[in-house]
């Protein structure tokens, strides 16, 4: 039986040069998205008024065809890992106008942590030398720069390590981020990649599923604009395994502890379909069983991940949770999950030897 390959096209940077300078800018829809094996991405451009050029009105090119190729219809299709850029341009009623989209082509994994960036302490450096080790889409699960996330924490602790994975990376914010007013260092230092400034809860595709990165800094009860949203993208993408992150944890035996203001959050994920939640805050390792949302042990629930892990200073652990299945203190490290069709690979990687120290898989429900 042959075996697809899980790949991913990721179109980040979207906004294109705009010639002669006077002329508005264009994007690519989407931005984000991803392909297993011999799947195609279909992009469109975008006039500022929100107009589609008709794809086979622009005249499109790729700086490597042999990682990413694009055909005249804007097809862009997957060949093997690697960087292009996808460039367009068309004539439009606005003029001649042209732009590119950074194209990254890699398996479908998700790695990363939260609680990274102290500039006190090496922590940072040590996960960060396991991304290197790691290809896949890096996830940042907030308090990404400390001590208040401004943009001088950014430039000075998180960029040196894990800021050079930043075009690969698409982070949550954290209670640290927004202390600087409105997380306004998180949104300028990640761009694109955060969302949109104000709201930072967005989806993308990655393999055969679906990420949904949600903000627990900002209104999430039922009443919520994000719960609202949050039901309409479970809606959209039914039927898709769905892994979800965020920087509070629900649950979690650690010094802070569980959150149960996150219960109505968990119970639209539960509904939709969740496999996987994600969660940092707490500074420790740990995996649950799958849970509903009130605790119960479920096999229909969701398998939760704290990884506070990413560089901050360690927490000693508090009494431990129910459905707690492994308890790591002490220790920094990286959480690996490989997206399978109809499964999941998790794997939590101990910095600074990169020994494994949890490991596991299960099928989606």
């Amino acid at each position: 039986m042959k075996v697809a390959v899980l790949s991913l096209i990721v179109v980040v940077g979207c906004l294109a040069a705009v010639e002669p300078a006077n002329e508005p800018p264009f994007m690519l829809t989407p931005s984000w998205v991803a392909l297993t094996g011999s799947d195609t991405a279909q992009l469109y451009l975008v006039l500022p008024s929100g107009d589609t050029v008709p794809a086979r009105g622009a005249t499109w090119t790729s700086s490597d065809s042999a990682i990413a190729r694009v055909g005249p219809d804007g097809i862009v299709h997957s060949l093997r890992d690697g960087e292009a850029l996808i460039s367009a341009s068309a004539a439009t009623s606005l003029g001649n106008i042209r732009g590119g989209a950074h194209v990254i082509v890699t398996p479908a994994v998700l790695v990363g942590a939260g609680d990274i960036g102290e500039c006190a302490l090496t922590g940072a450096a040590e996960t960060a030398r396991l991304l290197d080790a790691t290809p896949g889409i890096v996830f940042a699960a907030g308090d990404n720069a400390y001590p208040d996330g401004s943009l001088a924490n950014y430039e000075s602790c998180y960029a040196p390590t894990w800021g050079r994975h930043r075009d690969r990376t698409r982070p949550a914010p954290g209670n640290h981020d927004y202390r600087t007013l409105g997380a306004s260092g998180y949104f300028a230092y990640f761009g694109a990649n955060a969302g949109s400034p104000g709201t930072g809860y967005y989806s993308f595709r990655l393999g055969a599923w679906h990420v949904i990165v949600l903000n627990s800094n900002i209104p999430f009860g039922p009443a919520s604009v994000q719960q609202a949203w949050l039901r309409n993208d479970l809606a959209n993408h039914a039927g898709m395994c769905t892994v979800a992150y965020w920087h509070h944890p629900r649950f979690s035996s650690g010094r802070i502890g569980s959150d149960t203001n996150l219960t109505a959050l968990w119970r639209t994920l539960e509904q939709g379909g969740t496999e996987v939640a994600i969660t940092g805050h707490d500074h420790h390792y740990e995996r649950f069983a799958p849970q509903l949302s009130d605790g119960t042990a479920d096999a229909r629930g969701i398998r939760e991940f704290v990884v506070g892990t990413g560089g901050g200073v360690l927490f000693p652990m508090g009494a431990e949770a129910p459905n707690s299945e492994v308890r790591i203190p002490n220790t920094y490290g990286v959480l690996k999950l490989t997206l399978l069709a109809g499964s999941y690979r998790w794997s939590f990687i101990a910095a600074p030897g990169g020994a494994l120290l949890d490991s596991g898989t299960t099928a989606c429900h």
